[in-house]
């Protein structure tokens, strides 16, 4: 056997073991249970009211004032570059039918007659200018429906997976990883094989994720089949979502590395390291919140949480090609009663566009290798204050 194959063997052994040997102390202890049980009690109670919603009926309402309930139903474009910003069809006639000349029914002025038109807005966002007719009276059940499903999976997602698992996880999980074992003053016992200190670092990092990452896989499949059956749609299952869901699972599972060798390296750094770690979990929860409301905010650069929902806001526009045009439709208060809360509104606040001008794929590369960097640089900061503490 070559020295190089004994090197890797080696290294191979001492992982498994130290990585088996905080499995079985997760497994035997009851603050896991306690703290993965909270998070599924938590997520299936927001679960249920998403079953519940899907299940509600919305009352017609004649938007035109023809006596007819629910004629029109918008056409979207399949994108938005730029030379698809016209759609749209007068689906009960209003337009078409009427006896008028052509020029008064392109009342938009795009030379199109009877369609809609998405209007870019100076400071962001987007608007509809329907020709006179177009579009007047659509099918409120259904629209409420699919921006309640949208702005939910987009909501449960980023706050309720990705957030509370990847935070509310590491905190209570990793912040111990080191400190736990230096208190207890059993890490002389792991320090005493022939194992450096930035690799127990790493190892004892394994075994934490090798608990966190099925787990948390196992939440997003269940809410993924959840949705699937009772989202609205033509189907028995709701396929076109599985995007999202992959980006969400992608997402919580890097947060969960960064957050855990972040809670980890804090534990190192003081004996109190969750006292360090609350603070900065609050102002995680902060940034969620701002990269919603203002996503382009440069401070969303420096956080961790920014990236990770970029992520999911990148896998978006590649799932759901027409999300612009839907905002703006279920947004437009002269389409919809005015008795009711446009249904868009909720969704206009939890959709955020990804950080850079470049395809959502590549800005989902960008955000996995700077998640990954900052593991990396937490990572050799950890063992460098590692190594500098004495051991009892």
């Amino acid at each position: 056997m070559s020295s190089s194959t004994r090197a890797w063997s080696s290294l191979d052994r001492k992982a498994t073991a130290v990585a088996e040997f905080t499995l079985r102390q997760y497994r035997t202890r009851l603050s896991t249970w306690v703290v993965l049980c909270s998070c599924l009690v938590a997520l299936g109670t927001v679960l249920l009211f998403y079953i519940d919603a899907m299940n509600d009926t919305v009352e017609s309402v004649d938007n035109d004032g023809d006596g007819l309930f629910d004629e029109d139903g918008p056409d979207f474009p399949s994108s938005l570059d730029g030379s698809s910003t016209s759609f749209g069809y007068d689906d009960d006639g209003d337009c078409r039918d009427a006896d008028r000349p052509d020029g008064a029914k392109d009342t938009n002025g795009n030379g199109v007659i009877c369609d809609g038109l998405l209007l870019q807005g100076w400071f962001g966002g987007s608007a509809l200018s329907w020709d006179n007719g177009v579009d007047e009276d659509p099918n409120e059940e259904s629209f409420v429906q699919e921006a309640t499903h949208r702005a939910f999976l987009l909501g449960y997602g980023k706050l309720g997976i990705v957030f509370l698992l990847g935070i509310f996880l590491p905190l209570f999980l990793a912040t111990g990883l080191i400190r736990g074992e230096m208190t207890s003053e059993t890490m002389h016992f792991l320090l005493a094989k022939p194992i450096a200190r930035g690799e127990v670092l790493l190892y004892r990092m394994l075994g934490y994720l090798a608990l966190v990452w099925p787990a948390s896989a196992a939440v997003v499949l269940i809410s993924a089949l959840i949705t699937g059956f009772a989202a609205p749609g033509d189907g028995v299952f709701r396929f076109e979502d599985l995007g999202i869901w992959l980006a969400i699972l992608l997402a919580t599972w890097l947060a969960l590395l960064v957050y855990g060798m972040l809670f980890m390296t804090l534990g190192v750094m003081w004996k109190y390291g969750i006292v360090l770690a609350i603070p900065f979990a609050a102002w995680e929860f902060g940034m969620a919140f701002l990269s919603m409301g203002l996503p382009s905010s440069p401070l969303l650069r420096v956080s961790v949480i920014g990236w990770c929902l970029s992520i999911i806001d990148a896998a978006t526009a590649l799932s759901w090609s027409d999300q612009e045009a839907f905002i703006a439709y279920t947004t437009d208060y002269t389409v919809w009663s005015h008795t009711m809360v446009a249904p868009g509104d909720p969704l206009s606040f939890l959709t955020s566009e990804a950080p850079f001008s470049i395809s959502p794929t590549a800005n989902i590369a960008v955000a996995v290798l700077v998640l990954l960097f900052q593991a990396g640089v937490i990572w050799i900061v950890g063992q460098s204050l590692f190594k500098g503490k004495e051991i009892s």
